[in-house]
């Protein structure tokens, strides 16, 4: 369907990002009304039924094979499950630029990841990046007292989906030989759905039947599950078929300073010089990282 639709090669790899760098905006917005699981809870739902149904009419039916079902229930369990857990609560104990800047540091540890788990070779560069987007994120979290600019709670809870998505990446790298990234994305979801039903009706139903529906709620909600979490992650997918991994990934570096932008003006979140340096680094050591996959 997309290779039909003639737009420039770069046009997918930027809206994906867009739409991530929006994301902890239309988060930070739903979190003003719901708990982090009722947020994923209905987010889930609205992507995987939008995504089973353009998989439906436009990519035609992909079956999972049955060997293959344990591995997509661990991959389901690592993101949406643990990932969406970290990154939400994240949210509400930090600001979206903050979340935005560690969540943006997968690709600096991805290396390292990928090394303990087969073995890939490692670069001096992947650690200069490493220790280059460490020090960008470490100044914008600490004040000029040396205190903490955000509550330790959603420090711990961000680099908890970092971790997660990190696991993540080496359950996906085994399945997208097999199947196409809707249909993981799509399953995934379905499943992120089960695992997080029992939580959301434990914990968050009674909280959430009390809030009134409002235009905010409707629209940040739709964004959020459509864009930000069914046609970014197919746009990327493209993205990669067309320009590859490497450079598709640089793209990534542009997340937090979208993210950094929007709150500037949307949720009039302060931009100072350190937040800026802070972004630098980490946006720098990103690059290095992709810099030197690109030379092994």
């Amino acid at each position: 369907m997309l290779k039909k639709i003639h737009l420039p090669v770069y046009f997918y790899a930027l809206a994906a990002m867009l739409f991530w760098g929006f994301s902890f905006i239309w988060s930070s917005v739903l979190l003003k009304y719901y708990e982090p699981v009722t947020i994923i809870f209905i987010r889930l739902i609205i992507s995987a039924s939008f995504l089973f149904t353009v998989r439906h009419f436009f990519w035609g039916s992909e079956r999972i094979n049955r060997k293959d079902y344990r591995l997509i229930l661990l991959s389901a369990l690592f993101n949406p499950f643990f990932y969406f857990l970290g990154e939400n609560y994240g949210l509400k104990f930090s600001t979206p630029t903050i979340a935005a800047v560690i969540i943006a540091t997968i690709p600096v540890f991805s290396p390292l990841i990928a090394y303990l788990s087969v073995r890939e070779k490692l670069s001096p560069i992947n650690f200069v990046g490493i220790a280059v987007s460490f020090g960008g994120v470490i100044l914008m979290l600490v004040t000029g007292d040396l205190s903490l600019a955000a509550d330790i709670r959603g420090i711990l809870f961000l680099f908890g989906a970092v971790f997660a998505s990190l696991l993540y990446s080496v359950t996906l790298r085994k399945l997208t030989a097999k199947y196409s990234a809707l249909t993981l994305i799509a399953w995934q979801n379905l499943i992120g759905i089960f695992l997080f039903l029992p939580i959301f009706l434990i914990f968050e139903f009674k909280s959430f039947i009390r809030i009134p529906v409002n235009r905010e709620i409707v629209t940040s909600m739709l964004l959020l599950a459509i864009l930000a979490s069914s046609v970014s992650f197919v746009f990327f997918a493209h993205s990669v078929k067309l320009l590859g991994i490497s450079k598709s990934n640089i793209f990534s570096n542009l997340i937090p300073v979208f993210t950094a932008i929007f709150s500037f003006f949307l949720l009039s979140e302060g931009f100072t010089f350190q937040k800026i340096a802070g972004i630098a680094l980490v946006i720098g050591g990103v690059y290095l990282s992709e810099r030197s996959k690109k030379r092994l």
